[in-house]
């Protein structure tokens, strides 16, 4: 059942403080918060450990071909499929004569309504000859910015076309704007934003972004001028990540030069960690599909890795990267298809970077190995690169953006759930769930380690501090709160902002044992004494999460926060049925509050026998509506990949008897109270 309840906010009531209950010891202030990183990396070294021992079996060219084939597949399942090829209704809408090439701005539709700005630039050369397609990196301006116009130029002045296309929320194409038709959020936030929506979609921002890079080399192998034959690809930062996600997965790109993005995922994590959505495919790293794989699953054709001595992409990385990379186009006898050049350099596309990179497409495409210098020369203002007519295409009539296309998505998937859960058994439902989640059942679960801190004598009940390890790596702190005079009902505990929220005197925690129930309240993984960080203000750690990179971790781990959260409620909902209990089990009864809602209602109706009731305070309502307001602050903590292709958060809470289950307050994905007629 849903309610309301009478918001008892105990302003007189002593509030408890998290020092007061804290349970874990600590060398220093951090080591606590430091407990999921320090985990989910020694997965990832696990992991990563694997893929290089399957790597090194690979020997013969049944088995090489056949790995290719392995990590193609299931990068596309990953990304969730491309949507229908649509017509481009690509029209020129300006010209421009320079000294040595022209230019052409182009306006191209990469989905119906969902416009994409590019401009074309054409060599003197006589036709035809070679495209390069040229993806923006994270810059502001997009296909503006000088280092990419540079590029694209110096690609033409040496006889080769270039393509260079706006980002979404980059240049022309920012998704959200204000009334004013101002960007609400760009770049990487925006990026990520986006990516919360499609994880639950079973898609990533990888996705659209991939998307389009596609439908942009539909447009340039379309011009009469370009010979689809010798086509290559080259971008910089983000740019180098599409050109390694384009290259892997496009089978036209015969030549590619990313820059300034490979390494491995080993010294990524290690370094700077995690960066925005589409740089996160999810289970890649459980999986054993590592960034030297986008340059072998394209092997033998010709690749060559832009690097710079001082990126934050980690160097050493990139060599480790290169040689593996180097030693299975050896395997394949095209050894000297694949380089690397190194310049002293921070990260950007500096003038060495782009000269390699040209001769490169020059090498491969043109078959003219020599050298090629940077002249000086002029390039063009933002606004005389400009494709429509007011800035932004989401001022155009009939613009739809990446968060329309996930709405229609999701309206289309919805139906599909409600015949799913009108046609399936529970028990056939039930076990979907439990494979899109990977969430184990119970009797695959651990009995944990169990260490009695401390215990202190209050009036009426005894708080005893525990420590219970569900696994190595992870330590759950516990405070249990033991009436004198125990009734056999047991309460379980979880406050998203940690076990002592609710602790103080006069609290909820108290009234519940002032009544005779002992009351177990956790802090589950990443939560109270063991979050590592709050979500912001502002940027990915507002609308990702404070954690967001070790949220990302877990994603690249093909793994969920939800799902591990679950077991350790489960876990502890089992430890409870026997503590203090006697002859007879514990009647366990579980509370969560907040963003603790959701992993606890998995755990209630994939063991629904092990729960005598159901509490969810404050709770999420619905996924969907997170794909409906994707301003959402904090919710990827929640996301279960591709969730929504079967089951929403209403589904499991109906698989509950009516009388088990309560819904106190349920919110929307920002937040907000649900009005009691739309419940």
């Amino acid at each position: 059942m849903i309610g309301t309840s009478l918001v008892t906010l105990c302003l007189a009531c002593a509030a408890a403080t998290a020092d007061e209950f804290a349970v874990l010891p600590r060398q220093s202030a951090a080591e606590p918060r430091e407990m999921m990183h320090t985990y989910l990396m020694g997965r990832v070294r696990q992991a990563l450990d694997r893929r290089v021992e399957e790597y090194e079996k690979l020997k013969t060219p049944e088995q090489l071909a056949d790995y290719q084939r392995r990590i193609r597949e299931f990068f596309l399942e990953s990304l969730g499929g491309f949507p229908q090829r649509t017509p481009l209704n690509a029209r020129v809408v300006g010209k421009q004569k320079r000294e040595g090439y022209r230019i052409e701005k182009i306006l191209m539709e990469s989905q119906p309504g969902h416009f994409v700005t590019a401009v074309l630039y054409l060599p003197e050369a006589e036709p035809p000859y070679p495209g390069v397609l040229f993806p923006c990196g994270h810059s502001g301006n997009g296909k503006a910015a000088e280092a990419y116009q540079r590029g694209c130029i110096l690609l033409a002045l040496n006889g080769l076309a270039a393509l260079c296309y706006d980002p979404i929320d980059q240049g022309e194409r920012f998704q959200l704007l204000d009334e004013d038709g101002k960007p609400v959020i760009g770049g990487t936030t925006a990026h990520s934003v986006l990516g919360v929506g499609s994880a639950l979609l079973g898609r990533n921002t990888a996705t659209f972004r991939i998307w389009d890079g596609m439908r942009a080399l539909d447009y340039l192998t379309s011009r009469p001028e370009i010979d689809p034959m010798r086509i290559g690809c080259t971008g910089n930062s983000g740019g180098g990540t599409l050109t390694s996600y384009l290259m892997a997965l496009d089978e036209r790109i015969a030549c590619a030069a990313p820059s300034c993005y490979l390494t491995t995922l080993r010294r990524l994590c290690e370094t700077i960690g995690p960066q925005d959505a589409e740089q996160n495919i999810f289970g890649q790293i459980a999986f054993g599909m590592d960034h030297p794989d986008y340059i072998i699953v394209r092997a033998p054709k010709p690749t060559l890795m832009c690097t710079a001595t001082r990126d934050f992409f980690d160097i050493t990385g990139s060599w480790d990267a290169f040689r593996q990379a180097k030693r299975f186009y050896t395997r394949l006898g095209f050894a000297e298809r694949v380089d690397l050049i190194e310049v002293d350099a921070r990260h950007g596309f500096s003038s060495p970077l782009r000269v390699a990179a040209v001769r490169w497409m020059r090498r491969w495409l043109l078959h003219v190995d020599d050298a090629v210098t940077e002249p000086e020369f002029e390039i063009a203002s933002d606004a005389e690169l400009q494709c429509t007519p007011h800035g932004q295409v989401m001022l155009l009539p009939g613009a739809r953006s990446t968060y329309d296309l996930n709405r229609q998505l999701e309206a289309e998937l919805a139906k599909k759930r409600a015949a799913f859960w009108r046609d399936a058994s529970t028990d056939e439902a039930l076990a979907a769930v439990r494979r899109i989640t990977g969430i184990r059942q119970l009797d695959e679960l651990p009995e944990p380690k169990t260490t009695l801190v401390t215990a202190i004598q209050e009036k009426g009940y005894r708080l005893e501090k525990l420590i219970l390890d569900p696994e190595p790596g992870i330590r759950l702190p516990a405070v249990a709160f033991v009436p004198e005079q125990y009734d056999g009902h047991a309460y379980l505990y979880l406050h998203d902002q940690g076990k002592h929220v609710d602790a103080g005197a006069g609290g909820p925690i108290e009234e519940l044992v002032r009544e005779g129930h002992l009351v177990l309240a956790v802090d589950l993984r990443g939560v109270g004494e063991t979050s590592s960080g709050e979500a912001g203000r502002r940027g990915i750690s507002h609308y990702v999460g404070g954690q967001w990179k070790d949220l990302y971790l877990a994603y690249l781990l093909g793994t969920s926060y939800l799902a591990m959260r679950a077991e350790d409620a489960l876990v502890c909902a089992r430890f409870l049925q026997s503590y203090h209990g006697g002859d007879r089990p514990n009647r366990v009864h579980l509370i969560a509050v907040g963003r603790l809602g959701p992993p606890a209602l998995h755990a209630a109706a994939l063991e629904p026998q092990l729960f005598a009731s159901v509490t969810l305070k404050r709770s999420l309502a619905s996924w969907s509506d997170v794909v409906q307001k994707p301003l959402a602050s904090n919710r990827f903590v929640n996301v279960v990949h591709g969730a929504l292709r079967t089951y929403d958060l209403p589904d499991l809470a109906a698989t509950l008897p009516a009388e088990k289950i309560q819904i106190i307050d349920p919110v929307d994905a920002l937040d907000q109270p649900i009005e009691a007629d739309t419940q």
